[in-house]
């Protein structure tokens, strides 16, 4: 068991003592083992978006093949995104007990081990089965990544290395869209699921072998009690409240565009071929340079000017994308990607910060409402696409954007409040310690 401590067992959801963390244990840029962690990380990134949206790029390939409408076909991505929501809480739960190293190579051997099989799916009902099955499956990873780096990175550090975890999510996905989008118009959809499962094999390899050993773990026993305890504890927090809604709704804006875009680049006047529609995901990288930049962005502009930034970049790729020109949605595309990862490797991060105890189960909540986001705006998108075109998915992404507005100005006004109310209570006490 991955566990340095040499103290009792605590209950889930309590703190580990901090005399079993030391500064010279935390790992940071330049120190030994961060570079290592860095590269296994980002492996377990890779291997989760390229699994998690395999049939995402092949929707239109695979309506076609298993004679399926555009909403039926997009549940293959929003019945694992949906699952994974679902399963990522209790799992987080085990990685308390067993260790965050352990539960990420399960995780992932067993996500890996559907991926291998998925090609295989007789019908579109077998499909979704087996994707919720590797969706819940990969439930164990991001919350137990997001929970490993918080407790072996130093404080300064950790939104640098959430940005490279998160980077290594925009790889992923890119790496596996441009894939199956290539394999599916040469062999077809099934070869190119085929094609992604192995890449996800090399990838768990090189997550298991490089990843360092936790220094920092407390194993804690499984109380669903306490577990409940600190989940509600978490939940009537404002703050992590608001960065829950946040995640989710940028994750609505992406799981809707993402899903319905490579319908409507195959109809009129585009008419591309699989293999292109595919390589539009190129763009994800405009993803791994913002979020492995949100470390910087937030020390210039601070977290709610940061998470400004994305908003506004997020609604003018929103809006550049109503065009007809092939170019202008390529930008609008790039706009949104950019966006859309500053923000979550912002928000993400603040969690981490915020919570002091069950940073687990802080984490699988924001994993949760981000991927719930995600199956809501994949099914929301085709229906909406179905019922309106594309300016009906655009419009149903502009109003999940005006609700991170929202949040985030209330957010603003409600921190201004609590720093009005701390001034006039010092007032008041020094007055008071005046009169006597």
């Amino acid at each position: 068991m991955p566990s340095v401590s040499t103290e009792a067992p605590v209950t889930a959801g309590a703190s580990a003592a901090p005399s079993a963390v030391t500064t010279d244990s935390l790992l940071s840029p330049g120190r030994p083992g961060y570079r290592r962690m860095s590269f296994a990380l980002f492996a377990a990134g890779v291997a989760t978006f390229a699994l998690l949206y395999s049939t995402q790029a092949l929707l239109p390939a695979i309506s076609a093949g298993l004679g399926v409408t555009a909403s039926q076909a997009s549940w293959t991505v929003s019945a694992a995104t949906g699952a994974l929501a679902l399963f990522v809480l209790p799992l987080s739960a085990l990685s308390e007990r067993f260790g965050r190293r352990t539960l990420m190579t399960v995780s992932l051997a067993v996500a890996v081990a559907v991926g291998l099989l998925v090609p295989f799916a007789p019908n579109v009902e077998w499909l979704v089965a087996l994707r919720a099955v590797q969706g819940a499956a990969l439930a164990g990873l991001p919350a137990s990544a997001m929970a490993f780096l918080a407790e072996e990175v130093r404080p300064k550090a950790l939104v640098a290395a959430i940005g490279l975890f998160v980077a290594g999510n925009s790889v992923g996905g890119m790496s596996g869209r441009i894939v199956t989008g290539w394999v599916a118009q040469l062999w077809g959809w099934r070869a190119a699921l085929g094609a992604v499962g192995l890449l996800a094999v090399v990838c768990a390899l090189v997550f298991r072998a490089l990843l360092p050993k936790a220094r920092n773990f407390t194993s804690r026993s499984l109380s669903p009690r306490a577990l409940a305890k600190t989940v509600g504890g978490h939940l009537t927090d404002p703050l992590l409240r608001r960065l829950y809604a946040i995640g989710a709704l940028f994750m609505t804006v992406f799981g809707a565009v993402y899903t319905v875009i490579g319908y409507r680049l195959v109809e009129a006047p585009f008419h591309l071929p699989q293999g292109v529609i595919g390589s539009i995901f190129l763009v994800y990288l405009v993803g791994t340079v913002s979020s492995a930049a949100a470390g910087r962005l937030v020390e210039r502009l601070g977290r709610r000017g940061a998470l400004y930034l994305a908003v506004g970049t997020t609604a003018a790729g929103l809006l550049l994308s109503l065009t007809d020109s092939l170019a202008a949605i390529l930008l609008g595309l790039v706009l949104i990607t950019a966006g859309f990862f500053a923000g979550h490797a912002v928000a993400s991060s603040s969690v981490s910060r915020t919570a002091k105890t069950g940073r687990a189960q802080a984490s699988a909540l924001y994993q949760s409402a981000y991927y719930l986001g995600s199956s809501a705006g994949g099914t929301l998108g085709a229906i909406a696409f179905h019922a309106g075109g594309w300016a009906a998915t655009v419009t149903l992404g502009l109003l999940a954007v005006l609700g991170v507005v929202s949040i985030t100005l209330y957010g603003s006004h409600a921190a201004r409040t609590e720093r009005r109310r701390s001034l006039a209570g010092a007032r008041a006490r020094a007055r008071g310690l005046v009169t006597d």
